[in-house]
């Protein structure tokens, strides 16, 4: 696939940042290209499919500001410096468990095998492999990635830049980390490279169920060119409420506001499970196996179990997954080269397959976040936002368990509350970024690239995912830091 764009590239850093703004035309003209990603040269047709499964990969690690007199440096790399601190000795095993795709798809493909895998890699990540001087882990990312021996069986998914979890994060940042996403993916591995990254994978896998805020990610996500998002089975409800009956066929998530207009986005169901004990035992292959095709819009599809689980972490992923994921393609390739019966395939694959089928996205069967349903029967159909507030207020009154902040593969977990320390800062600076945004300057500069660096990074998860302590510190940190580079911006009267 390939996308003609203006010739002025991104480059891979900006003094010492990652590239997060400035080439949006570029990447406007690049995202939205028509073109099929994988169809053109799939070795994989429906007919011959029985069943299908997809797995994801999700690797993260903060940048926090830990470095010498508060440098921002990966976690990463704090893990290397600091070995003896907690499990901080997985550090090496952490650093190759981000390389080693690159070793296993070469491997198996020369065997004669038809892998598949989807790659979901936080901006704070990739950046730390640069500042890190880890040029071994990107090669082998280019490689998977840009190869075409290699790049069809594998897909990257689209994320938040600074890993941030959409309900939380204020609503105008959620397209300035898709687009610092974008910029940096494109300065790593190139725009073509970037005009195949077809689909989103929300960090923590949080759906916000909001009707403003859940229409305004969408939304988004369709602006920077994304077909589809993965979502968790738990976080969506059938229009009618209720658990969806079909989590293996992709849906049709239906946004609606607060003002009654709605979007629309393909998405596909991460089923519910252990997550990196059902991907590191590849036991999305051993559900496939037990279903057989159906039918979508009068037209026989096979269905597909989808999982993401993080790529790294835990025993299960960092022994276990190596032998069990080479195991499985070396099985399906006793069977046509792993072309038929059941297979392996990738989001995008899978889509533009049922596409050419005659599938559309109206066929889909449609879900909506959950709590939506109780919501739009408190309101009615004749929405405004005074009414939605309302209704929110009235259901949240009569039944305490009832929640718009969001769903999750954390639900045991608030992003929110015992965390004023974080949001408040968090809030205020994203305020302060927007309010300052036009005096900072141009926008490929290094003035606004430091304060929207600090406003990107302050809303990561991970310094509420830890608790209080040293994390919501390094979170009170990244707000000076943001504030001072603010100040920085010219014409500004203190």
């Amino acid at each position: 696939m390939v996308v003609a764009v203006p010739l002025d590239q991104i480059p891979p850093l900006i003094d010492g940042m990652p590239p997060l703004a400035g080439w949006e035309d570029t990447l406007q003209t690049v995202t939205h290209a028509s073109e099929p990603v994988f169809l053109n040269q799939t070795n994989l047709r429906l007919q011959d499919i029985s069943a299908a499964f997809a797995i994801a990969l999700h690797m993260h690690q903060p940048t926090i500001p830990a470095g010498n007199n508060g440098q921002l440096i990966n976690n990463l790399q704090h893990m290397f410096e600091h070995p003896y601190d907690g499990d901080n000795h997985n550090a090496g095993t952490f650093a190759y468990c981000y390389a080693r795709l690159g070793d296993f798809i070469p491997e198996l493909v020369q065997q004669g095998c038809n892998p598949r895998v989807m790659l979901d890699y936080s901006g704070t990540l990739l950046w730390g492999f640069q500042q890190m001087g880890r040029h071994d882990i990107l090669d082998k990312l280019r490689l998977l990635t840009c190869d075409p021996a290699y790049q069809p069986h594998v897909e990257w998914l689209g994320t938040l830049w600074g890993h941030a979890v959409v309900p939380s994060t204020p609503i105008p940042d959620l397209l300035l980390h898709m687009r610092a996403w974008q910029h940096h993916f494109a300065a790593l591995f190139g725009l073509d490279a970037l005009a195949r990254v077809k689909g989103f994978s929300p960090p923590e896998m949080n759906l916000p169920n909001h009707p403003d805020t859940l229409y305004a990610f969408v939304k988004a996500l369709l602006d920077c060119g994304y077909q589809w998002l993965m979502v968790q089975e738990h976080t969506v409800e059938a229009l009618a409420g209720g658990p969806l009956q079909q989590p293996h066929v992709p849906h049709r998530l239906v946004a609606r506001n607060s003002h009654g207009e709605t979007v629309e986005i393909a998405a596909l169901i991460k089923t519910q499970g252990s997550d990196t004990k059902l991907v590191g035992q590849m036991q999305p292959y051993a559900a496939a196996k037990t279903l057989q095709p159906l039918t979508l819009g009068g037209i026989q599809v096979p269905p597909l179990v989808t999982q993401i689980s993080d790529g790294e972490n835990g025993g299960v992923m960092m022994n276990e997954f190596p032998s069990a994921y080479k195991l499985a393609w070396r099985e399906m390739a006793q069977k046509q080269g792993g072309r038929a019966g059941t297979v392996g395939m990738n989001g995008t694959e899978y889509l533009e397959l049922l596409g050419a089928a005659g599938v559309t996205l109206a066929d889909f069967p449609a879900c909506q976040a959950v709590g939506q349903h109780r919501l739009w029967q408190e309101t009615g159909t004749d929405l405004t936002p005074e009414r939605v507030t309302k209704g929110i207020a009235s259901l949240k009154n009569s039944d305490g368990g009832f929640q718009m902040d969001g769903g999750s593969w954390t639900n045991d977990r608030s992003w929110v509350e015992g965390y004023e320390n974080v949001m408040q800062p968090l809030q205020r600076l994203s305020a302060r970024f927007h309010e300052m945004a036009e005096k900072l300057g141009d926008r490929k500069g290094a003035i606004y690239h430091r304060a929207l660096l600090h406003t990107l990074l302050l809303e990561t998860s991970c310094f509420r995912y830890w608790g209080q302590g040293s994390w919501t510190d390094y979170a009170q940190t990244l707000y000076r830091q943001g504030m001072a580079a603010l100040s920085t911006a010219p014409d500004i009267h203190r």
